[in-house]
């Protein structure tokens, strides 16, 4: 499934347009993670736990919301965002959300830019 971050599909025309989509995803780092990345920030630099917890966690709300997407008989997501929040003092939120959309190729779209 094609997922933008544009408006539209280039070389696509949207041919139906099926509503808003998203995948929600909350997540809590262990006790372990927590005490060691409590530890790493009083020394200061990149908090590796937080930033995989972080990276899996939009992964897993980007299959979320495909799997949505795909449900609702869409072939591509356009405008797709990302939005976070925090829930108490260890929680985070993560919400992938779009436009489902039906999309087919556009025989009068120019081709897309060759890029050196």
């Amino acid at each position: 499934m094609n997922v933008v971050t544009t408006p539209y599909l280039p070389g696509h025309r949207v041919v139906e347009a099926k509503g808003q989509v998203f995948g929600v995803v909350v997540r809590s780092r262990g006790l372990g993670g927590n005490i060691a990345a409590g530890l790493r920030s009083l020394i200061g630099g990149e908090i590796r736990e937080y930033t995989e917890l972080l990276e899996d966690t939009r992964r897993q709300a980007l299959d979320r919301m495909v799997q949505n997407a795909t449900l609702m008989g869409a072939n591509a997501v356009i405008s797709m965002r990302f939005d976070s929040s925090q829930l108490g003092s260890t929680m985070s939120e993560i919400v992938a959300y779009g436009t489902a959309v039906l999309v087919e190729p556009d025989a009068a779209a120019p081709p897309p830019p060759v890029l050196d």
